[in-house]
Parts: C-alpha cells; sequence; structure tokens
C-alpha cells in the first residue's frame, strides 16, 4: 500500500478539524479525476443518508451513514459533495455528486476544483 501523501492528509484534517465544506479539490485517483468541495465525514455522511432517506428504493441503507465513529489518528479519506468525476469536456453528474476517496489512492492533486463553461 503506498504511503499516503502527508500534505493532503493534512488538509484533511483541517477539513474535520474546522468543520468546514468550502476547501475545493482536484484530484486524480485509480486514473480518474474527481474536482469537487471537501466536507467534513460527518457532513457527508449526514448528506449522504438524507439522500438515501429520501429514495423509496435506498432508505433501508440510511442508517449506516449516521452511526459515525470517532478515529483517532489523521483522517484516510477524503469526502467530496459537489463533486464530479471528470472526462473529456464533461463533469458527471453536471449537478454533483458525494464520493468518497482513499487518501492513500490519490496519485496527483491540485487545490481548487475544474469546471466546464461554453463561454
Amino acid at each position: 500500500m503506498p504511503k499516503p501523501d502527508e500534505l493532503l492528509a493534512d488538509v484533511a484534517t483541517l477539513v474535520e478539524s474546522g468543520q468546514s465544506n468550502q476547501m475545493s479539490l482536484t484530484v486524480v485517483t485509480g486514473g480518474a479525476v474527481i474536482t469537487g468541495r471537501l466536507a467534513p465525514e460527518a457532513v457527508w455522511r449526514q448528506r449522504v443518508s438524507e439522500v438515501l432517506t429520501d429514495s423509496a428504493r435506498l432508505g433501508e441503507f440510511a442508517a449506516i451513514f449516521t452511526t459515525t465513529t470517532r478515529r483517532e489518528g489523521p483522517p484516510t479519506h477524503l469526502h467530496f459533495h459537489m463533486a464530479r468525476i471528470l472526462q473529456g469536456q464533461v463533469g458527471i453528474p453536471e449537478t454533483g455528486g458525494m464520493y468518497r476517496v482513499s487518501i492513500a489512492d490519490v496519485s496527483a492533486w491540485t487545490v481548487g476544483d475544474f469546471s466546464y463553461s461554453d463561454h
């Protein structure tokens, strides 16, 4: 397993400690480019739970995301909301999604998110 990027782990730690969802980040992981804003894990879990609760088919999974356990040590994952997977000239989904990415699996990253414009 690759060693996680310490600077990226520090960014994740700051997001977790400040309970902020304003940090924009773009990462490359497993060949995919994901761009969006980071959220603290608890905020991310709550939002995923809300989306699942509103689903007629997936509502039973909502409770899994409301259970949080406080982990010791630095965060191991990045929690994106309002995020898109970039492919060609489009971002999927257009409205943004919720992604969880292992910090150890990030091969490249930059501060800020990418957006497309027809202008």
